[in-house]
């Protein structure tokens, strides 16, 4: 096997997600069993335009799967956006003499990797590392399963209290753009609505469905929300509901940030560990520019920049099945 790159680097950059560190630890250890260096880049973009870069090796990377958030740190790159800022960051990867690049993020990591690609010919593999899950191309992106089972564990709980007082509660969860943690989670928990951004919110069907319900008095109902719904969120939602409902008690949980942390679950590091792997054996086999993602637990390749364009769209199916199971 001809060897297309023979120093890599491998950062994390934008939101962390659970399952980052066992992606390094894949691209680490694959690279270094390949006999290629290996550069871990701190803080994404910032670390890289700072020369904040330092070489691992395989200790580096020992005790590190199991863990949340990522040892490479990550942040927002307002300076990367700018032509002066990606030459920074190159002029410190060629005096090192890095010659690839594995970036684990989201769609906005992968627009700076093209942009950076096409400028300097630095060839770029892309993992989705995002809990979002909202990049096409791939089933399943790292952190995903782990945010939607941290959601699944705190809804189940706040169902306790919610039965136990006749409320409704509304529950917001992560996804300023996509909707597939709260899809998954209302589903898992049996919830009588979902609200997400890629459908728009009839608040009128749901006010007309939680007076028809309040009739038959059962007002245990719980609604999912994702904080991007076209709605404004759950505080918006819980107003307009109070407001039409004035005899219900309703309450809003909205569980933040705490779906970005913890342990990954087992399909996170397995996923991580995958990906991580093909993402250098893709540099070493001269495939640049590419997002290396898992479908029908194949692996699937596609252009860096088609990752960037497209995301995943919600299907009628899915939504069919919460209106059937709700009712």
């Amino acid at each position: 096997m001809e060897k297309k790159v023979s120093k890599i680097g491998v950062m994390t950059s934008g939101g962390d997600s659970p399952g980052m560190n066992a992606a390094i630890r894949a691209v680490v250890r694959t690279g270094l069993y390949h006999g290629l260096e290996v550069y871990g880049i701190m803080r994404g973009y910032q670390g890289l335009i700072e020369d904040d870069i330092y070489k691992m090796e395989s200790r580096s990377v020992a005790n590190i799967i199991q863990r949340g958030g990522t040892i490479l740190k990550t942040a927002r790159s307002k300076e990367f956006m700018e032509y002066e800022g990606r030459k920074k960051a190159y002029d410190n990867l060629k005096k090192r003499g890095i010659d690839g690049l594995v970036i684990i993020g989201g769609d906005g990591s992968f627009r700076g990797a093209v942009k950076f690609s096409q400028e300097f010919d630095i060839p770029c593999v892309g993992i989705a590392g995002t809990i979002d899950k909202d990049i096409l191309g791939t089933d399943f992106t790292i952190g995903f399963d782990t945010a939607v089972n941290t959601a699944v564990e705190a809804i189940d709980k706040v169902r306790d209290t919610m039965d136990a007082h006749d409320r409704i509660f509304i529950i917001e969860v992560m996804g300023r753009d996509a909707g597939y943690i709260a899809l998954h989670s209302g589903i898992a928990t049996g919830a009588e609505n979902i609200l997400i951004p890629e459908r728009k919110t009839d608040i009128n069907d749901i006010i007309a469905s939680l007076k028809e319900k309040e009739r038959r008095k059962k007002m245990v109902n719980l609604i999912v929300v994702a904080e991007g719904d076209d709605f404004g969120g759950a505080n918006e939602v819980q107003k307009v509901l109070q407001e039409n409902l004035p005899k219900a008690e309703i309450r809003v949980c909205i569980l933040g940030h705490i779906q970005r942390g913890g342990s990954p679950s087992c399909i996170d590091r397995l996923i991580a560990s995958r990906m991580g792997y093909h993402a250098v054996e893709s540099l070493i086999e001269g495939r640049h520019n590419i997002f290396v993602g898992i479908q029908n637990n194949k692996m699937n390749y596609m252009p860096l920049e088609n990752a960037v364009k497209n995301k995943g769209k919600v299907s009628d199916e899915w939504m069919k099945i919460v209106k059937i199971l709700a009712s």
